[in-house]
């Protein structure tokens, strides 16, 4: 009787010469097998995809470049120690199992406010060459001077569309979001410069270690509008209110930012509608209205 070798997915190409003595297969998220490697210069994470949209883990290593470039010191990104266009080989971060010590909420939020700081000189990819994607989607990121239309006619519009045609949200939602496209400058906030954001950031893609140091993984990163994360954030939950007390504490988001918070919450709210239905094309629905008011 044939067995099933959880180690399959790995690929020849991504561990050749890193002294595999072991592999331990662990969460790797809803798309990619991911694994714990015990090597010869210690433990390593792996995760891989049997057949990933071009260009999406050259994406994603530009992104944690790009973080761990202009991240402080306090907020760690992991090092890329390997990849190919069907896996990544990252350090391990060895989580300390929700055991935050006293601090870490307000170091996370520092940390943050540290990374927005980082200046771009348009809205738009890191890298003309990379495809734009939101996970498996595509989007374009060619530079733009202009967010507010970034914001409506390359996210949230095109976003939109494909959750109607997949039937994840009524009609009506369209219609609602052309009653605000006027307000699209005034919903997208006050004018402020290209900032890197981490482009995917809630809980899950935050992690703490063993001695309460913050960890950013998986980013969508691109040179965005901060509220991008700061929303992210609040739409699933899990940063405590001292994260964001200390992030405005230290780098002040602009009067009228929690009004804000539903016009950037509507494309991930329309991506995982488009992913997985559920309630979030009703809680698309109920964001288009509070913001219409």
């Amino acid at each position: 009787m044939s067995t099933y070798d959880p180690t399959a997915d790995l690929h020849a190409d991504l561990t050749d010469g890193l002294e595999v003595e072991h592999a331990v297969p662990v969460g790797g998220g809803d798309t990619a097998a991911a694994f714990r490697l015990e090597t010869a210069r210690g433990p390593l994470f792996v995760k891989t995809m049997a057949d990933p949209p071009a260009g999406m883990m050259a994406a994603e290593v530009a992104g944690l470049r790009a973080l761990r470039e202009h991240a402080p010191t306090s907020l760690g990104v992991p090092e890329v120690v390997r990849w190919t266009e069907d896996g990544i080989v990252l350090e391990w971060i060895d989580e300390g199992r929700g055991r935050h010590r006293p601090g870490t909420e307000e170091e996370c939020g520092r940390g943050l406010a540290a990374l927005h700081r980082a200046a771009g000189t348009a809205f738009g990819g890191l890298d003309p060459e990379l495809p734009g994607r939101i996970g498996s989607f595509e989007v374009d990121l060619s530079p733009t001077q202009d967010w507010a239309a970034f914001l409506l006619d390359r996210r949230i519009r095109p976003l939109l569309r494909a959750a109607v045609a997949a039937g994840r949200i009524a009609p009506r939602a369209a219609d609602l979001l052309e009653e605000l496209a006027p307000r699209s400058e005034e919903l997208a906030g006050p004018e402020e410069p290209p900032t890197l954001v981490h482009g995917d950031l809630w809980a899950g893609n935050r992690l703490v270690d063993a001695d309460g140091r913050n960890w950013l993984i998986d980013p969508s990163a691109y040179w965005g509008h901060r509220e991008v994360d700061i929303a992210m954030m609040l739409l699933f939950g899990g940063f405590g209110e001292e994260c964001l007390a200390a992030y405005d504490a230290e780098h002040p988001l602009a009067p009228g930012w929690q009004e804000r918070v539903p016009w950037y919450q509507l494309p991930p709210l329309l991506v995982h509608a488009v992913r997985f239905g559920g309630g979030y094309g009703d809680a698309t629905l109920r964001a288009l209205l509070r913001l219409r008011g």
